[in-house]
Formats: C-alpha cells, sequence, structure tokens
C-alpha cells in the first residue's frame, strides 16, 4: 500500500469556489479508479493542511498522478490554490490495526 502525506498552505484563492470545484471534482476521479482505498484532510491550528491518501500500490498511485483531467489540476494548483506545498509518497512497510472489543492484529 503506498501512502501519501500532503502538507500545504492555500492562498487566498485557495480558500473559494474555483478550489473547492476542483477538489471535489479530483475526489470523484480519484474514488472511481482502481487502486483507490481513502483520502482524507486534516487543518491544524497554524491554518496547515493535512491531506492523507491511500492506493493500493505504486502502480495505481502512478495513473492517478498520470490522469489527463490531474496534470493539469495540479499545474492550477501551484499557479493559484497554494502558497506552498510538502509531498510525501511512503511505501506501507508494516501495518496494523485495533477496534475496541477485538483482539489487536
Amino acid at each position: 500500500m503506498m501512502v501519501i502525506v500532503f502538507r500545504a498552505r492555500r492562498t487566498p484563492e485557495g480558500l473559494g469556489d474555483e478550489y473547492h470545484y476542483w477538489f471535489k471534482r479530483m475526489s470523484e476521479i480519484a474514488v472511481s479508479m482502481p487502486g483507490y482505498i481513502s483520502h482524507k484532510g486534516y487543518v491544524a491550528e497554524d491554518g496547515e493542511r493535512l491531506s492523507l491518501f491511500e492506493w493500493q500500490s505504486a502502480e495505481t498511485l502512478k495513473a492517478w498522478a498520470q490522469h489527463p483531467e490531474h496534470v493539469p489540476t495540479k499545474a492550477l494548483g501551484r499557479q493559484k490554490f497554494y502558497s506552498a506545498y510538502h509531498l510525501q509518497v511512503c511505501e506501507v512497510v508494516r501495518e496494523s490495526k485495533f477496534t475496541s472489543g477485538t483482539t489487536p492484529d
């Protein structure tokens, strides 16, 4: 499994309707693609945003990265919506889960 850590600071335009349109559109495409597992976003007290994405494999992640609508939208993000970002692509080496009332993995 691949985990992508995306930390970003948005511009004023990155808080507006156009950003939200493209965010929704990219989410719709991603969830429909083979290998997509999940994505969630968080906001830190200082305003930095953190998004975590999970993909089944490096191949399915690459397909997402090269999707014909995603490529120009990433460029738009750099031009208009983000003042800075930091992207990390990580391969899961070990995973453990726990839910109350069950035995841990």
